[in-house]
């Protein structure tokens, strides 16, 4: 079997358990179209003989460790996963049926950096106690520092004027349309290891719950019914938190792991409950908040 259906058959069948919590939405080859993957009693036998031929043991273990850093709550262990990251790449780049894994990873790399800064900051002010305030203040400032060296990605521009008038259709600041920006860098090919796909990487129960068909066409590789669905569940999101980066975290981890830490600690702040929260919604809520900032000039709690 050729290595790019190894490849891909090792993506889909030996990372299942990297999934990511989304009653909300953190793959597919073709945006036209994801038919479903086969079951491993499916699989053609040459499948199981080419593994044992190729070593794909570094990728496997990359995506696994990403999954269990994104889970976890300590965020300064993610900085050590940047140059493995570099070193993939190439690797899922190279094949037609890798490149979403490697679209959904490109947008991620600056969690990688910012993390290494945050422990780089915390490190040099050992005096300082890294509690809440502090943790809050300083995602946002390295965020805001990190994005400014960043260019706009080059299919912000196509998908903007398309996009923004479907947020504020469903009730929704248009600057928000944003968050395409974190989940794929707008291109709408993205799958992530999980199963998380399109610009606005829906997870498939969320894309149901949003009347999105997954078969035989997966909509949500397309760019304007993926942002409806994900504009949709925001607003419903807000409706329920009040609070654009309460509605954010669940969009990131699901709402019923938001509702129930916020219960839980009698508290009613992202910030206050954010050190509870994986290391992946740590970082996108101020990751989300510092790109509409610095792309439009506004802030979360003014939108």
């Amino acid at each position: 079997m050729k290595s790019v259906q190894v490849l891909t058959f090792c993506l889909l069948f030996l990372l299942p358990g990297i999934a990511r919590t989304q009653s909300g939405p953190a793959s597919s080859n073709a945006p036209a179209s994801s038919p479903k993957p086969p079951t491993a009693n499916q699989a053609d036998s040459d499948l199981f003989q080419a593994l044992n031929d190729i070593d794909l043991g570094g990728v496997q273990d990359f995506f696994t460790n990403v999954q269990q850093h994104f889970d976890d709550t300590n965020i300064f262990e993610l900085g050590s996963l940047k140059e493995v990251a570099q070193r993939i790449l190439p690797v899922l780049d190279e094949y037609e049926e890798t490149e979403p894994y490697a679209i959904w990873l490109k947008a991620h790399l600056d969690d990688f950096d910012a993390a290494r800064e945050i422990q780089r900051q915390i490190k040099a002010a050992p005096a300082q106690p890294a509690g809440p305030q502090r943790m809050a203040v300083l995602q946002r400032s390295i965020w805001v520092a990190e994005l400014k060296k960043q260019p706009w990605p080059p299919l912000a521009k196509t998908y903007l004027p398309k996009l923004k008038p479907i947020f504020v259709e469903e009730k929704v600041p248009a600057e928000l349309v944003w968050v395409a920006d974190v989940e794929s860098a707008f291109d709408p090919r993205a799958r992530s290891p999980a199963g998380a796909a399109g610009m606005f990487q829906l997870m498939p129960a969320t894309a149901r719950d949003e009347h999105l068909s997954l078969w035989p066409f997966d909509q949500r590789y397309q760019p304007e019914k993926s942002a409806r669905a994900a504009a949709h569940y925001l607003h419903t999101l807000h409706q329920h938190y009040g609070d654009w980066p309460l509605a954010l975290a669940a969009y990131n981890v699901g709402e019923g792991r938001v509702d129930k830490l916020l219960k839980e600690h009698k508290v009613h702040s992202f910030d206050a409950v954010a050190r509870w929260l994986p290391s992946e919604t740590q970082m996108y809520v101020p990751k989300i908040a510092a790109t509409v900032l610095q792309r439009e000039g506004r802030l979360l709690s003014d939108l």
